[in-house]
């Protein structure tokens, strides 16, 4: 055990960490503020004396993006600002004031910060239109003649998603089309800024990837989180060959995206997740899985799909869970937070099948302990755990709800 009373405690982990090429800082909510806070701390720590390029989150791309132009270009003091025009459910994933303190710290060094997730699909059509139209009017058309399936629609994912119960083909061509005319395009305007050539065909990418995940929603089996992580997974490999070689990232998402899924039953329910495939992909050796807990305090989440963000309690984990066992090591400890190191994977005490937290955007506390609790083996699941006995709620910059948005983590919640 390595108590945790001040960022120096980190060292231990920050010196495993250094020379890892991916990252990833879980959460086992996502309206925690201290999984943030100390997930700030690691990164800050990685990217200043460490190298690491970007921080890849849980987030829609466009958004992210803004906030990253906004970094690079130096404004200093407008990250709350950028943050605040995020308005899709639950804007207090990212609209907070722990992601806004990061934010003005990164532009001092650097550092990228881009979202991995699906959801943003009119968003994004309006992002590759945007930057064609700047550029070659004509194969702006010619997108935006494909992109016109989505047109009755107005914008609105929820109505797109549910039209897919009569017509489930939907606009899939379509958005297949108008990919493949980005991807093939190299325009010389366009090449002279990588960036904004990359912003394109990431949109695009997300615009394919986000139909075929409203279609597959209609299953109602493991096939959309299956297409949502395996789009983490493919967005978080272009932008690390976008940029280099020898690149180092940060990735922030819940637990149940960056834990290994093969060390908890969602293997055996057919689920794959980012985690798991990044060990896969890149090996062991080369990814971090870094997990968060907490056994009680206070969380920000809503009561249903699109309500307003309350601080809601956070009762007691159940008993036998892994964060009762933490909660008892913590009491004996005299210690309200600290960090194990997960070498030993065959330790007999992380080895064992256990119930593991898992707190959605969506949270009722009377109910906590329906399906909130995630069988898992520590020691697999993670390279490293830090737990906080006793949390407080997320501290967001506002709470807006457009209805006509899917919310992000739909619908799953986390």
């Amino acid at each position: 055990m390595n108590k945790l009373r001040n960022e120096k405690d980190f060292d231990r982990l920050i010196q495993s960490l250094k020379d890892t090429r991916v990252v990833m800082l879980g959460e086992s909510s996502h309206g925690t503020h201290e999984f943030y806070e100390l997930r700030s701390q690691i990164s800050r720590r990685l990217i200043k004396d460490h190298g690491f390029k970007f921080i890849a989150i849980e987030g829609d791309w466009p958004d992210a993006y803004r906030l990253n132009q906004n970094i690079q270009s130096g404004k200093v003091g407008s990250a709350y600002e950028i943050l605040k025009h995020n308005h899709r459910w639950p804007t207090w994933m990212w609209a907070n004031a722990e992601v806004a303190d990061l934010a003005e710290w990164m532009r001092k060094h650097s550092a990228g910060i881009y979202g991995l997730d699906v959801y943003s699909l009119f968003e994004s059509i309006s992002e590759v239109i945007r930057i064609f139209k700047k550029t070659d009017p004509y194969l702006a058309h010619e997108i935006e003649q494909r992109y016109a399936c989505f047109d009755p629609f107005e914008e609105d994912e929820v109505s797109y998603a549910r039209s897919l119960f009569a017509n489930a083909s939907g606009c899939e061509k379509e958005a297949v089309q108008a990919l493949q005319l980005v991807l093939q395009t190299r325009m010389k305007n366009l090449i002279q800024d990588g960036d904004e050539l990359f912003n394109a065909q990431q949109n695009a990418r997300i615009v394919a990837n986000a139909e075929t995940y409203y279609r597959a929603m209609l299953a109602g089996d493991a096939s959309s989180w299956n297409i949502r992580d395996s789009h983490m997974m493919d967005t978080l490999d272009k932008l690390l060959e976008k940029s280099g070689e020898d690149s180092k990232c940060i990735v922030w998402a819940h637990n149940t995206h960056i834990g290994d899924y093969r060390a908890t039953d969602m293997h055996a329910n057919g689920y794959i997740n980012l985690g798991g495939l990044a060990r896969q992909s890149y090996g062991d050796e080369n990814v971090a899985l870094i997990g968060f807990g907490t056994y009680q305090g206070h969380v920000l989440a809503g009561s249903a799909w699109g309500r307003s963000e309350e601080i809601m309690p956070l009762p007691p984990a159940e008993e036998g869970s892994y964060e009762h066992f933490f909660h008892k090591a913590a009491l004996k400890s005299n210690s309200n937070s600290f960090y194990i190191m997960l070498e030993d994977k065959a330790h007999s005490a992380f080895s064992q099948k256990r119930g593991h937290r898992a707190v959605g955007v969506v949270y009722n506390p009377k109910h906590e302990q329906r399906g909130n609790y995630v069988p898992t083996i520590l020691s697999k699941r993670y390279d490293a755990f830090i737990f906080v006995d006793k949390t407080h709620a997320l501290r967001s910059l506002h709470s807006i709800y457009s209805g006509g948005k899917i919310p992000d983590t739909w619908p799953a919640g986390i």
